[in-house]
């Protein structure tokens, strides 16, 4: 069983955060991890003497600091009482660029952020700038959670997979989407849902390979292999899931998983985001960027092992 024990919360002020720091807490009692709350502030401008008159930009600093350094004591008092293992930090930089740079330096193994966006008629705009980089460049799992969503137990979790035994990687990826979305179902006693799509065979490249079999046969043929995938999957990691909690879908993946989302209620989808390491991490799957594009509920973003942060390579 997948058990976080290292989790970074990112608290911004100017977010509403109260459920996702909610789950974090929970995470975090839940599975006797440490649990550190970050806030990321931008850099003080240089000329801000000339705007509020005698501090210099490094004293703004330290008091900007120090002020969100005892919000953030106020917001994790309780957690203390209950002698939880919790601290806080500030820094200050870009926020994707610092957050990663923690994650990193001290191996979180789960960030947890409420999404900076809000929802309307432009859906991308429910993962803000900073939510997308997290979810191109940070090297561990992300938790995004939709600042309307109330940090009760989930009761319906959708894991997005895509099982090909032939391609290692992939397979492995797909091990950790099972992992922690069997993990969290179990315990946030929720209903775990699977969906995998598969696109149709290319017509016009096998009628000009002059293939003897018909479309539909293939189409069949190519169904069967999935289900086998799928299947196998499974039982290595959920072989009690009732056949209703399994979706073999047909088309563009973006779409049937999204479809598969709002049909079944899912609250979490849990997904990868990337398909190769080779990528040098600027760069999520079609797939992906389709689902968060249209996604209305939370979401878990999951790298391959091996997956190098771009972020690794900038100077501190």
């Amino acid at each position: 069983m997948k058990r976080f024990k290292n989790i970074l919360l990112v608290d911004d002020p100017m977010t509403e955060c109260h459920g996702a720091l909610q789950r974090a807490e929970t995470l975090t009692r839940n599975n006797k991890a440490q649990l550190t709350v970050l806030t990321v502030l931008n850099e003080i401008p240089r000329d801000i003497r000339v705007i509020i008159g005698s501090q210099t930009a490094a004293e703004v600093r330290r008091e900007v600091i120090r002020n969100r350094e005892d919000q953030l004591e106020e917001l994790i008092a309780h957690m203390r009482k209950e002698r939880m293992r919790v601290s806080t930090r500030v820094l200050v930089g870009k926020p994707f660029v610092e957050i990663i740079r923690e994650a990193l330096k001290n191996e979180h193994d789960l960030v947890i952020i409420a999404s900076e966006g809000k929802e309307g008629v432009f859906r991308e705009v429910l993962f803000g700038r900073t939510t997308m980089h997290l979810m191109r460049k940070c090297p561990c799992p992300v938790w995004v959670i939709k600042p309307t969503q109330i940090a009760h137990q989930y009761k319906r979790i959708l894991a997005a997979v895509d099982p090909d035994p032939s391609d290692k990687e992939k397979s492995d990826l797909n091990d950790k989407i099972m992992e922690i979305a069997s993990s969290l179902a179990h315990t946030e006693k929720s209903e775990l849902h699977v969906v995998h799509v598969w696109g149709d065979p290319d017509e016009i490249v096998l009628w000009s390979h002059n293939l003897s079999k018909d479309v539909s046969g293939l189409a069949r043929d190519t169904f069967n292999l999935h289900k086998e995938r799928l299947d196998g999957l499974l039982r290595k990691h959920t072989p009690d899931i009732v056949g209703e909690h399994i979706h073999l879908k047909r088309g563009d993946p973006g779409r049937a998983i999204n479809g598969t989302a709002k049909e079944i209620g899912a609250e979490l989808i849990i997904m990868g985001t990337v398909c190769r390491t080779g990528v040098d991490g600027y760069f999520i799957g079609n797939t992906a960027e389709k689902v968060l594009n249209h996604v209305d509920c939370s979401v878990i973003a999951i790298k391959p092992d091996g997956f190098i942060s771009p972020v690794s390579m900038l100077s501190p």
